[in-house]
């Protein structure tokens, strides 16, 4: 029975190992490999390539955009966004606040570069990290524009012209926001203006379109909002591990849904098209980029390939009928900034869903919640990860204490168990029978330190989660050479550590009789610790810390129990 509370135990270790790969699969955008989840019902299928690829690049012209309602995608033109350096003729405008610097480009008033003055680039050492850009090595771009709607007509793009209008480029102390404005040539009697609205301590901006008739009838386009990104890999990026990189939406509906970018060049993406509700987003570890729209104003939804590894993800909504001389405004919240959890809350439903805890989100929320009023009081991300570890193993005592006890009271019946088996080694069945006999005697459930063991592994799972996520460990330091939570321990005190823990707890459970059942015993935590050099210095600790906490408690309770800790060391003969 010993052997079957043993092998019950590596079974739920590699479920858990499984239960890990898989949401880690999830969480780089992949595909599940063991529990894939269902595909979400779409409201329409996703337009073919051939719907797109007719329309001309450049600005829309009438009669060249099929109806929205048959193809939105279709509705922005392909190859409108340049791969390359800025051309001739257009300019570059940087605007300033306390978090964000922006660059804007005057062909379409479009934003083409973001930069956070106070994180560290992807280097560690050089301020002012960069998501949003426009140069020869990358394309992450947020546009926006005007198409035609079922009355048909030209209208300001994206690709139009615009004229900066003079005020003021940074925000200066004791000022609480700064309006950037763009106007557009007339395009079919229409002009647009962008105001966008930088406030202070915010990293959502408000971008009113104004759209201007000065023509002699009433027209009735539809405002288009997009991000548009290449398919290039993070620079930076872990060789061991990756994380999510790719356009994302969410509705009231569907909730949400990411999108890998080889879905898109399949043309096998199968998400909600129409909603009156939600965000379109471009999301990568710890950062994002998202188009809100108001609530209750009807939009298509869509994404498609632009043009050779570039990828789009936007929302189109029709604007009323505008009389001669009349305009209308519609304003959008564009987010360009990390992934801060209850700073997305505030923006709108649903947004810190970018941060992406995958099927454990229920508990990860709370968990991270916990760790930031526990940053709250200490200051130090890495001693709050510390202290959540303590919390959670006082919270998880009595199941431990369980666990840890049924384990010490196997341990005191091993010689009993160990000269049975000898004696029986011939006779299986009787072996059994026997060894039923002195659990039922000594009062001992070999079941025991499974199950309190068994509860607690989601909750770690989703710590781990949090950990990897959360853009806070970023650049975030502990204590002496850990400078950056977020990276692993330069010099591999850290996983060094963890291994010699997690062998002293090996080494204090009571060796299985089956020999193949010990070598496992054996290679699979150390197996398990090679991952760990690769890790996240903050991951790496906060294992650390349960690993110590599990030790010392055990150590406890054996001694309670009168089970003296002995060092089990491994026999590979």
């Amino acid at each position: 029975m010993n052997d079957i509370r043993r092998t019950i135990l590596w079974v739920i270790f590699g479920f858990s190992m499984v239960l890990l790969w898989d949401q880690w699969q999830l969480f780089n955008g992949n595909k599940a490999t063991f529990f894939p989840s269902p595909t979400p019902v779409a409201s329409s299928k996703a337009p073919a390539p051939a719907s797109t690829a007719s329309v001309p690049a450049g600005p829309v012209g009438s009669g060249a955009v099929p109806a929205p309602a048959a193809s939105p995608a279709a509705a922005v033109s392909p190859g409108a966004v340049p791969a390359s350096t800025p051309s001739a003729g257009k300019q570059r405008l940087v605007v300033s606040t306390d978090l964000l610097t922006l660059t804007f480009d005057t062909e379409g008033g479009t934003l083409v570069g973001s930069a956070f003055p106070r994180l560290k680039d992807v280097d560690g050492k050089t301020d002012g990290f960069v998501l949003l850009d426009e140069s020869a090595a990358r394309v992450y771009v947020a546009q926006s524009g005007l198409i035609a709607g079922a009355g048909g007509g030209s209208f300001p793009t994206h690709k139009t012209p615009m004229t900066a209008v003079p005020g003021e480029r940074q925000l200066k102390d004791g000022q609480d926001s700064l309006d950037v404005k763009f106007e557009s040539a007339e395009v079919g009697g229409v002009k647009l203006v962008k105001t966008y609205t930088l406030k202070r301590g915010a990293y959502d901006i408000a971008v009113r379109h104004d759209v201007v008739n000065n023509g002699a009838s009433a027209v009735s386009p539809q405002l288009y909002a997009q991000l548009v990104r290449d398919g290039n890999k993070l620079p930076g990026e872990s060789a061991f591990y990756s994380t999510f990189t790719g356009p994302a939406i969410y509705t009231e509906a569907q909730k949400y849904q990411k999108v890998e970018f080889s879905d898109i060049e399949k043309n096998k993406v199968d998400v909600e098209k129409q909603a009156t509700n939600g965000f379109v987003a471009m999301v990568q570890h710890y950062f994002a980029s998202a188009w809100i729209l108001p609530d209750g104003l009807q939009r298509d939804i869509f994404l498609r390939k632009v043009d050779t590894n570039l990828y789009a993800v936007g929302m189109i909504t029709p604007l009323p009928a505008i009389a001669p001389g009349a305009t209308q405004s519609t304003t959008a919240t564009l987010f360009v900034g990390p992934q801060i959890e209850n700073q997305l809350e505030a923006i709108a439903p649903g947004l810190e869903l970018v941060k992406d805890y995958g099927w454990l989100t229920i508990l990860a929320k709370p968990l991270y919640w916990l760790l930031d009023k526990l940053y709250g009081f200490i200051h130090n991300w890495g001693w709050s990860i510390v202290a959540l570890v303590v919390l959670l193993k006082i919270l998880f005592y009595w199941l431990n204490a369980k666990a840890y006890a049924s384990m010490a009271k196997m341990k005191a019946v091993k010689p009993k168990i160990m000269e049975m088996r000898e004696l029986l080694k011939d006779k299986p069945q009787e072996m059994q029978v026997a060894m039923m006999k002195i659990y039922k005697e000594e009062k001992v459930n070999p079941m025991g330190g499974c199950f309190p063991i068994m509860i607690q592994i989601p909750v770690f799972i989703a710590l781990y989660w949090v950990l990897l996520g959360s853009v806070e460990m970023r650049n975030a330091p502990w204590v002496l050479w850990i400078q950056d939570l977020s990276s692993p321990d330069p010099y591999f005190i850290l996983p060094i550590v963890m291994t010699l823990t997690t062998m002293l707890q090996t080494a204090l459970n009571p060796t299985p009789p089956d020999p193949m059942q010990a070598k496992l015993m054996w290679f699979m935590p150390l197996i398990f610790s090679v991952m760990f050099f690769f890790f996240p210095a903050g991951l790496v600790l906060y294992w650390i810390t349960n690993n110590i906490l599990s030790i010392a408690q055990q150590w406890v309770i054996n001694t309670r129990m009168g089970v003296p800790p002995q060092f089990n060391l491994p026999k590979f003969k």
